[in-house]
């Protein structure tokens, strides 16, 4: 089983990924990590060094090669991993692969994101919640087709546990 977490930053992929795999009795990876120690360096130095577009070339192939090696997983991905080039197309067409959007609303997100910004490079130049709420609406916009696409789409406005119950309810 290949279970493959989408969505906005601070959607609780992560979180929720976590609890999933401990649950299913299988491991759990996240592809920013696994970039990380592929590349030796943080993604904030990523795309400081080498900007987005490489590290979107980069987190493409550690992908590719998260998916080949492993049968059993469930893996967090990045908020935009499945918005470039080819990666949603390579997710929804291996039939051993189910997408999961964690769907978050505006206000949740905001209130996640403003206290964490200064850890994700997309977001440390935003220094008013209004602006980030600006970035988050706009990001959401273009993201959403893609999101949506998701095999499943389950709203993570609540607990942890919650969400992690109905992922697996959808599942079996």
């Amino acid at each position: 089983m290949k279970i493959v977490l989408i969505g906005y930053m601070g959607s609780g992929k992560t979180a929720v990924g976590k609890i999933l795999a401990h649950e299913l009795q299988i491991p759990f990876m996240d592809l920013d990590a696994e970039i990380e120690k592929q590349l030796g360096c943080s993604i904030s130095q990523i795309f400081s060094d080498k900007g987005e577009i490489y590290f979107r070339k980069q987190e493409n192939i550690v992908l590719q090669r998260l998916l080949a090696e492993n049968e059993n997983f469930v893996l967090a991905t990045g908020g935009g991993t499945p918005c470039y080039g080819n990666t949603l197309e390579m997710l929804l067409n291996n039939k051993e692969i189910t997408t999961i959007y964690l769907k978050v609303s505006l206000q949740t997100l905001e209130a996640r994101l403003f206290s964490d910004k200064e850890k994700r490079p997309l977001l440390a130049h935003i220094d008013t919640t209004e602006a980030l709420n600006d970035f988050i609406r706009k990001h959401l916009f273009e993201r959403s087709y893609f999101y949506n696409q998701a095999g499943l789409v389950v709203e993570n406005e609540g607990s942890l546990n919650q969400t992690v119950s109905k992922i697996r309810a959808a599942l079996l």
